[in-house]
């Protein structure tokens, strides 16, 4: 690894001598960011190390590893927590039980946005850990019994980074300690972040601090995504890619396994060469939103622009942001971009604002005269260009994906990957690697007939780290790597029929009890009134068992429609989301329904088209099905698919297959339960979503027992419509 990292930076000093004068990339000073970066981990190691923070090699872990190999290896089980302590994105906590018989199993992925309603909060996980201690006491366990808690950040890694990026551009750079408040990253709660052992062990009953070992984020990132990856041990390579805005290190980190280890053999060593920053930012400041928020509008947008690299206006000029070296590195050109001295107030350099325009200000973000909306292309002329713009960066950074991909794959002989980070929710991107790599590309580069395998997280982001920090240490503890992922219904427990019954207690709701889903004819008999509703054109939502874990609905908060409605669209982000015209709406659909009307790729085929799963990829439509479910197919033809199976879902599953019987095609709309804020979490929450969303007819809301309460609409704002369509349906029955 030495040497390969040798050779690329060897690769980059040639190459600075031979760039143009337009072009500057790397860092002004890189000794003096050097120096930042080791003073930095040195200090924050001692100063972590007091407040009970111990790094992965120190006595510490080293004799917990020691202790927990010692207990697997006595056909022990072992509890271990991964915590996303506060003061950077997606805080939270999850809980996963060891064993050396079967590895790592997830039992809950708790996210605090969900319980706090605030989204990509910062703030301590106070209720995902109580949640974690409840699901604790139902198995018979206490808080005593997590044999490790584990960070989703190396902290006194970071430390050195932000110090090597204060220094390698100063003083500029010094900027960026201004930036107290970002997307994503809270300066205002890195003390609280420093005092967690303490504030956890106080909110565990405890005497002591609770001592926390910090995991490297992307390492967290990488094992956990691919030891959940239906990718066989059998000796062949498999790749990893971790993309990110950021890790501990830098924000690309290349990976391979093979025979069951993992081993580094690239990071770039940079917050700013980084293409979560590139989307990051240039969405945000032209499409006007804030960061986090940002990127799937943005990817929605491109859609509508110019796809085309040879007739766009702006790509061409636009691809001079990311240079891409012989050696597969990718490095931002100073001489345009400025977000490594300011991101937010001055992200552009001159050059960047004649292709684009002066970047929106942070106080513009969310202003309705600023945000992109696709349904202004008729009155302002300015859209279709804005358009173009996003069109231009999504080509640009599907560019960069495939350049960093090829790297990997040419260095590791490998034919499977599996791509992480943040980046890798870019589900149009996921599909452009996929029909990239196929067995032109590995006739050519690799001498043998293969194509691209691509497998993807439901939790490629942040909401991730938390399960990856305790699978790593299991690895670590020499656990084997554990079962594939086949769903992702992990966050909090299902709802008990007495919290959903206090939660109606409103005058705003009209409910009623209407079945039970425990046995297959009470199931059958409730997925055939949904589908009743949805085929008459009703629009519910569905909200049972464990909520998702990570940013997709998977069906059990899920608000659903008919995908054949051409007006589905533009009723639910309407009346039903609120939010821009620009954004798609996803099919759910049983197999046989997604390959009837989609172009599912041989590249994702790994356990019967697994990578299907998530909502994590987009396929192309085939020809007949923008006529048969036009509300699925976004503006370039594609939809981003969510395959459900009858054993990890049985109500939905049971649901598409009655609306196949009712509409002829076992494919349903399927959006996120949610009106402006995070999905919906517990009872109180979906109640309060129906409540806000005037365009949503009913709630399904299934409890813990298996009874299913339907809610709706009470009093004045009652249109009838949902009892009108009930006794109709008990008609049929």
């Amino acid at each position: 690894m030495a040497e390969e990292r040798a050779a690329a930076l060897d690769e980059t000093a040639l190459q600075k001598h031979a760039l143009p004068p337009n072009v500057r990339i790397g860092p002004r000073h890189p000794r003096l960011g050097a120096f930042g970066f080791r003073a930095g981990e040195w200090l924050a190691t001692a100063l972590f190390a007091r407040a009970g923070f111990h790094r992965l090699g120190s006595g510490f872990a080293r004799k917990r590893l020691a202790q927990a190999r010692a207990k697997l290896a006595r056909g022990e089980t072992i509890y271990l927590a991964g915590l996303g302590p506060p003061g950077t994105h997606n805080s939270g906590v999850a809980l996963v039980e060891v064993s050396q018989e079967h590895g790592p199993r997830l039992v809950l992925n708790n996210e605090e946005e969900r319980f706090s309603g605030n989204k990509h909060t910062t703030e301590y996980p106070r209720a995902s850990v109580d949640a974690m201690v409840a699901a604790l006491k139902a198995i018979g366990r206490d808080a005593g019994d997590i044999f490790a808690w584990l960070t989703t950040w190396d902290y006194p890694a970071l430390a050195g980074t932000l110090a090597r990026s204060l220094l390698e551009e100063a003083p500029q750079s010094f900027r960026l300690a201004r930036c107290t408040e970002a997307a994503g990253f809270d300066g205002r709660r890195l003390d609280q972040m420093t005092r967690t052992p303490k504030i956890l062990g106080r909110q565990l009953g405890l005497k002591t601090r609770v001592p926390l070992i910090t995991m490297p984020h992307h390492d967290n990132h990488a094992w956990f995504s691919y030891a959940a990856s239906p990718f066989a041990d059998d000796g062949e390579a498999v790749a990893i890619a971790v993309l990110d805005g950021t890790g501990d290190h830098g924000s690309i980190s290349l990976y391979v396994v093979r025979d069951g280890g993992l081993r580094q053999i690239y990071c770039n060593d940079s917050m700013f060469d980084s293409l979560g920053a590139f989307y990051s930012v240039i969405s945000s400041t032209q499409g006007g939103w804030t960061w986090l928020s940002s990127e799937g509008r943005y990817m929605g947008a491109a859609a509508w622009g110019d796809m085309d690299r040879a007739s766009n206006p702006y790509y061409g000029r636009l691809k001079e942001v990311l240079q891409f070296s012989a050696g597969r590195e990718i490095r931002l050109n100073r001489t345009m971009a400025n977000w490594y001295s300011d991101p937010f107030e001055h992200p552009y350099k001159q050059p960047l604002i004649d292709i684009l325009g002066e970047p929106l200000k942070p106080s513009q973000l969310w202003n309705p005269d600023a945000v992109l909306r696709v349904e202004d292309i008729q009155h302002r002329p300015d859209t279709k260009d804005r358009l173009d713009r996003a069109a231009a960066t999504q080509m640009v950074f599907e560019d960069a994906m495939i350049h960093v991909v090829d790297r990997l794959l040419r260095a590791t002989g490998a034919h499977r990957l599996v791509l992480t980070g943040g980046v890798a929710l870019n589900a149009v991107g996921n599909m452009r690697l996929l029909e990239h790599f196929d067995e032109a590309w590995f006739s050519e580069y690799q001498k043998r007939k293969a194509r691209l395998h691509l497998w993807v997280p439901p939790v490629p982001g942040d909401a991730g780290v938390t399960i990856g920090a305790a699978w790593l240490f299991a690895h670590l503890a020499g656990a084997p790597r554990g079962a594939p992922m086949r769903h992702a219904f992990y966050c909090g427990l299902p709802p008990l029929r007495e919290e959903i019954e206090a939660a109606l207690r409103t005058d705003d709701i009209a409910s009623k009890l209407i079945g039970e889903v425990s046995t297959p004819e009470g199931r059958d008999g409730i997925a055939d009134l949904m589908a009743f509703t949805v085929a008459d054109g009703g629009v519910i939502a569905l909200f049972q068992g464990a909520a998702e874990t990570g940013p997709r609905a998977l069906g059990h908060r899920s608000i659903l429609a008919s995908p054949c409605d051409p007006g589905v669209r533009e009723l639910l982000n309407a009346r039903v989301k609120y939010r821009e015209a620009v954004r798609p709406l996803a099919p759910m659909a049983t197999l046989e329904a997604a390959q009837d009307h989609f172009e599912l790729l041989e590249g994702a085929s790994d356990d019967n088209y697994n990578a299907y799963n998530y909502m994590v990829l987009t396929a192309r439509a085939k020809p007949h099905a923008r006529d048969k479910i036009p509300a699925v197919i976004h503006a370039d033809g594609t939809g981003r698919i969510q395959i459900v199976r009858e054993n990890d879902d049985p109500l939905t599953y049971a649901y598409l297959k009655a609306l196949g019987r009712r509409i002829g095609v076992e494919m349903s709309v399927n959006t996120s339960f949610n009106v402006a804020g995070p999905i919906a979490q517990t009872p109180q929450q979906a109640v309060d979503t129906l409540c806000r969303s005037k365009g949503l007819d009913a709630v399904f809301m299934v409890a813990g027992d298996g009874t299913v309460t339907a809610a709706w609409h009470g009093g004045e704002r009652d249109s009838g419509r949902f009892r009108d369509w009930y006794v109709r349906w008990k008609a049929t029955r």
